[in-house]
Formats: structure tokens, C-alpha cells, sequence
């Protein structure tokens, strides 16, 4: 490998990109496209890094099987930041295979965490723990091992495992440190304030307050009755109902737990439920087939009485009912947390890590951005919606090692 190529991936794994394309911008060979493609990518120019790194793969000779794989890599990579979150993964899949197989254990193991972080963005957590789980960290360098902990972090902050995520952002933050570059050192103090953002909103006798993500952690494992609002169910320390699809009984569920120990007027729990400002007696007999139907679902943990002004919830095990309501009530509030982290989405991805239809979504971020919460740009299938930046968890650009060469 000549001394240019050699230098530029150096300064590719240092988080150098200027410095790499000092050395190859003026080159159309294989591994110099690979090289500019990498560096464009780590400068935002997803569009043309991918060109670029298509170009390498074709003028890679047919032996040189392990340079193409690293392409498809880095190409995979990309189409994650850029949150083409649709596109295959059978290139990645095979990319990989061919590393492990020529024995290239550092990128196969970053093909890996690749797939670990997709499967986080779109929500399928028990896949990107077993991912997670054949992940061979040893054969990563530093710098990868910081975005493979970073994934663990996710995973586990999802779950609401605060110490876990703690833990795993500590390691993070030495292997950053190891690895000296000073991006990845900011991006993991940036997911380190994650865990003192509030993160959820308790409202519990009337009151209301800001909970961090250990408070939410600890309320869910209490022996109080908690209406999750992020999630849709009713549980307690017995049990766990989930109402995530059916709407109405959620709203009447959290309307009735927002108030205890009163009760609700009818007429509150008719507007909240069936958003109608003007009951007439078919409300009030709806009412009372929906309230049935909640009474059944809810009977292990709460029962609902009639009062003669409305109705109440009583927990039959807990001495405590609370809601756990999101940060910001918004009609949107799934679409913005996703947004939240700073990167373009398309909307067929956003439907896709929310598991709703593209058209759903696209009413949500037509609504967004005429109440100026979403920008966009682009047209088309190239259209992307993203909003200001906020502390998360955004994809490190990095190969693991010199991408030319076997």
C-alpha cells in the first residue's frame, strides 16, 4: 500500500477527514475513491461519499473481494446516518460474511454493530441485543468500541435500565478517550446528558413534575398503579394491561387516574374521550359500554365505580395511582423524539421505526412543519425532515480500521 493511501486512512481513523483529502482528493484509483468517499461521508455529503464509494467498488479488481466488502460497509453505514433505514440489508449481510470468512475480524465486527444500531433506530430491541450478544468488541478499536457501547446505552435506555446505560456509557467514554478523537468525546457526553433530561411527566394527586429517566425506572417498578402514557398500559407490581390500541379506554383510563381519589364528571370524561364538546344521551350510553369494556380489562388491578356525578378509579393492590405522561404533550410527540436527534429523515424510515404507515406520517410532519417544529429540504424521495439538534446518540462515521488493502 503506498505511503499516501496508508496516511490518509490514518487520518480517517483519527477523525481527520480534511487531512485524508489532502492526500487522495487528486486521485481516481480504487482505494483513493474508497478513502474520499469515507471522508465526504464524515463532512455530511452522504450524496456524493456514496457515489464515491460506488465508484471504488466497481474499480476494485474481482479478486480483491475483501475491498469491495469494506465498501459495502461503509456504504451501509452511510445510508443509516442519512436514515435510508429501508434500504436491504442482504449487501451488508454478505459483506460481512466475506470479511469473517478472509478473516478481517475488525470490520466484520463493525458490519455487526451496524446492524445493531439499525435495528435500535427502528425499534427492534430484542434483535439488536442478540446482535449485540455475537459482537466480538475485542477485534474493535477504540473508537468503535465507543458507538458499540453507545448502542448498548440505547438499548438500555429504552428498556428504562438506567444503571445498565450508565454503565455502558462509562465505557464508552474510556474507549473515546483512548481512541483521542475529540467528536466522539463530545458525542458521548452529549448521550451522557441524556439521562438528566427529564424524561417523562408525573402527575399524581393532582400535581405535576419533571422525572428523570431513573425516577421513571424506579415509579414502573413501585408498587403504585401507573397509567403509562408513553407506552399505553395500566400495570402494577402484579400485572400489566396494555390499551396501546384501544384509544378510548386509554383516555378514559388516564382521565380517571389523572383524578384520583375523586371522580370525574361525566361530561369530562364524554369530551375527553369522544373530543365532542355537546353530549347528548347516545354519548352518555357510549359512555357506559366503553366504561364496562375498561372495567373488564382493568379488573385484576383497579376497579371503576359509578359516582352520581361521573366515575372512579380504585386500585384493588396499590395505595398510590399515578400517570406517567410524556415530557410534552403533543399530538406528534413520537415523530419529534425521533427527529430529536438531529439527523434528516425520510418519512418512509420515521414509518418504519414507528411501525405506522408512511401517509400516517406524513400528516404528522405536514402538521409539524406548518406549526414551525420541522424543517425540510429536498423534493421527492430525496425530501428529508429533521428539527434543531438535541443530546442523543448520532452514528460515529468511522471505519475501524485502514479501509484500502488486505
Amino acid at each position: 500500500m503506498d505511503s499516501l493511501i496508508t496516511a490518509a486512512a490514518r487520518a480517517l481513523a483519527a477523525g481527520d477527514p480534511l487531512g485524508a483529502l489532502k492526500r487522495v482528493a487528486l486521485r481516481d484509483d480504487a482505494p483513493a475513491l474508497a478513502l474520499r468517499g469515507i471522508a465526504m461521508a464524515q463532512l455530511g455529503d452522504f450524496a456524493l461519499a456514496k457515489t464515491l464509494l460506488r465508484r471504488a467498488a466497481r474499480a476494485f479488481g474481482p479478486h480483491e473481494t475483501m475491498a469491495r466488502a469494506r465498501c459495502a460497509v461503509a456504504e451501509a453505514e452511510i445510508a443509516l446516518v442519512s436514515r435510508d433505514l429501508g434500504e436491504p440489508t442482504k449487501a451488508l449481510d454478505a459483506a460481512r460474511a466475506t470479511l469473517e470468512a478472509h478473516g478481517d475480524r475488525a470490520n466484520a465486527a463493525y458490519a455487526r454493530y451496524l446492524q445493531a444500531r439499525r435495528l435500535l433506530l427502528i425499534g427492534r430491541l430484542d434483535d439488536a441485543e442478540r446482535t449485540l450478544t455475537e459482537l466480538d468488541t475485542t477485534a474493535l478499536p477504540f473508537a468503535s468500541r465507543a458507538s458499540s457501547e453507545l448502542v448498548v446505552a440505547g438499548i438500555a435506555i429504552r428498556r428504562l435500565r438506567t444503571t445498565e446505560a450508565r454503565a455502558a456509557l462509562v465505557r464508552a467514554e474510556q474507549a473515546a478517550r483512548q481512541a483521542g478523537i475529540p467528536v466522539l468525546m463530545a458525542e458521548v457526553q452529549s448521550a451522557f446528558r441524556v439521562l438528566e433530561l427529564p424524561a417523562a411527566r408525573l402527575i399524581a394527586r393532582g400535581d405535576e413534575r419533571l422525572l428523570q429517566l431513573d425516577e421513571v425506572e424506579a415509579w414502573l417498578a413501585s408498587t403504585a398503579l401507573v397509567v403509562d402514557a408513553c407506552r399505553y398500559v395500566v400495570r402494577d407490581a402484579r400485572s400489566m394491561i396494555s390499551l396501546e390500541r384501544r384509544p378510548v379506554l386509554f383516555t378514559l383510563a388516564r382521565t380517571l387516574a389523572e383524578a384520583w381519589p375523586g371522580d370525574v364528571p361525566r361530561a369530562t370524561l364524554i369530551a375527553q374521550a369522544f373530543r365532542t364538546k355537546h353530549a347528548d344521551e347516545s354519548h352518555r350510553a357510549r359512555l357506559r359500554v366503553e366504561v364496562g369494556r375498561l372495567r373488564t380489562l382493568l379488573r385484576t388491578v383497579a376497579d371503576i365505580s359509578a359516582t352520581k356525578h361521573g366515575f372512579t378509579l380504585a386500585p384493588r393492590h396499590a395505595s398510590e395511582v399515578a400517570v406517567l405522561a410524556r415530557p410534552v404533550d403533543d399530538a406528534h410527540a413520537a415523530v419529534l423524539a425521533l427527529l430529536a436527534d438531529g439527523e434528516a429523515w425520510s418519512s418512509s424510515a420515521l414509518a418504519l421505526a414507528l411501525g405506522t404507515s408512511q401517509r400516517s406520517v406524513q400528516r404528522a410532519l405536514d402538521a409539524l412543519v406548518a406549526a414551525h417544529k420541522v424543517d425540510s429540504f429536498g423534493r421527492g424521495r430525496a425530501r428529508r425532515w429533521m428539527t434543531p439538534s438535541v443530546p442523543g446518540f448520532p452514528t460515529s462515521l468511522l471505519l475501524p480500521a485502514p479501509f484500502p488493502g488486505d
